[in-house]
């Protein structure tokens, strides 16, 4: 069984991925664990299916978790100005087309932070996050890291449109604020904890990276992949004390899908209510038009991509930029996550070949994924 499954992660290895590990559930059982290559190649250090990785991107889903958590409580709505738990977004400012800068004249709103559409980009390398990590001797704390966000201007209007961006980050902020706890022990504590995650974490002591499997980036022009000069350490934590709620978290494949099936079955750590409600398209046309998983049937909604079972999409979840890729399918039950630890990989659009091949092998079903979309989803930046 799975042979497809199997066949299309070995092809990955033929074209230099050093190592891959795969996990898929039916129905809150375990029908495949598939994993290949090394997690070192200089030492030839075969995968072991234990392995951490940087899930980069697949943070997201847990931060989002996380702040709907004390929405359940009622610590906030959705449709709150996010300036009145965090004064510093008050009075924003818009860059012009011309390069001139202008009050916004629409309020940031917690929900805009779910959904990318805030108005913020990703870049963190401005002089104010250099002027942040000088001042705080390379600790960066979470709460500053927003604080820091909050003085440079929008590219948008809050609402104009979607952008991948550090809003999750600032939601790692917001839990701050929310809860008077760092955000990496607010989610060990209503997170990592209850569901058995020992080997996760948003704050990992950076000595600790080490232990973490050797993170790569894809050459184009040597055609094989490069260890990262920066280590293991990702590239989304820009501080010793920075838990980057949009890329911060180091995780196995066996911890990740204990957080995956507590969304599949609801109840768990969130409501099913919640989840559903999480897993809804809120997208409006607008911003449909900026958003790149639109071609493929998905809408986005509060920090996941989202199901269109009407047209035959019914999954929802994320992927990250080294190569993370998860995907819940609560109307057949079944939970995949992928993990590999290569940056800007050659098979970054293959990824979703694997859940549709999954899904092939276990119900004999032909996914119909567009083999021509393989470039746009090459280009995405998680």
């Amino acid at each position: 069984m799975f042979e497809k499954t199997k066949a299309l992660c070995d092809s990955f290895l033929e074209v230099g991925i050093p190592g891959f590990d795969l996990m898929v559930c039916h129905e809150g059982k375990c029908v495949l664990r598939y994993f290949g290559g090394v997690s070192d190649k200089k030492n030839q250090i075969p995968i072991t299916g234990k392995e951490k990785y940087n899930i980069y991107s697949c943070s997201k889903p847990i931060t989002c978790v996380a702040v709907m958590q004390l929405w359940e409580k009622g610590l906030f709505q959705l449709d709150d100005l996010l300036s009145d738990y965090m004064p510093e977004f008050a009075n924003m400012t818009v860059r012009q087309p011309d390069g001139t800068v202008k009050p916004a004249q629409n309020p940031i709103r917690i929900h805009n932070l779910f959904e990318m559409t805030a108005g913020f980009n990703y870049d963190y390398k401005t002089e104010s996050f250099r002027q942040l990590h000088a001042r705080t001797y390379g600790r960066c704390p979470t709460r500053e890291f927003a604080r820091t966000l909050a003085t440079e201007p929008l590219d948008f209007e809050p609402g104009a449109q979607y952008q991948y961006s550090l809003c999750h980050d600032v939601l790692a902020a917001l839990v701050e604020v929310l809860t008077g706890q760092l955000f990496h022990e607010y989610v060990k504590e209503n997170i990592f904890d209850p569901l058995g995650m020992k080997d996760s974490d948003f704050l990992l002591p950076i000595e600790d990276y080490v232990g973490v499997a050797q993170l790569y980036r894809y050459d184009k022009v040597a055609e094989e992949v490069i260890v990262m000069d920066h280590g293991n350490v990702p590239l989304a934590r820009i501080g010793s004390e920075h838990a980057s709620g949009g890329g911060g978290c180091v995780s196995t494949v066996e911890d990740y899908m204990k957080f995956l099936e507590a969304l599949r079955v609801g109840d768990v750590i969130l409501k099913k209510d919640t989840i559903r409600l999480m897993r809804t398209n809120r997208l409006n046309e607008a911003q449909k038009a900026t958003f790149n998983l639109t071609k493929l049937g998905y809408g986005y909604g509060l920090g996941m991509r989202t199901p269109d079972p009407d047209n035959g999409i019914y999954d929802f979840g994320w992927s990250g930029a080294a190569g993370a890729y998860l995907a819940i399918d609560p109307y057949r039950d079944v939970t995949v996550y992928y993990s590999m630890h290569v940056m800007s990989s050659p098979v970054h659009s293959k990824r979703r070949r694997v859940i549709a091949t999954v899904m092939e092998d276990l119900f004999s079903e032909k996914s119909g994924l567009d083999a021509s979309l393989d470039a746009q989803l090459n280009a995405l930046p998680y």
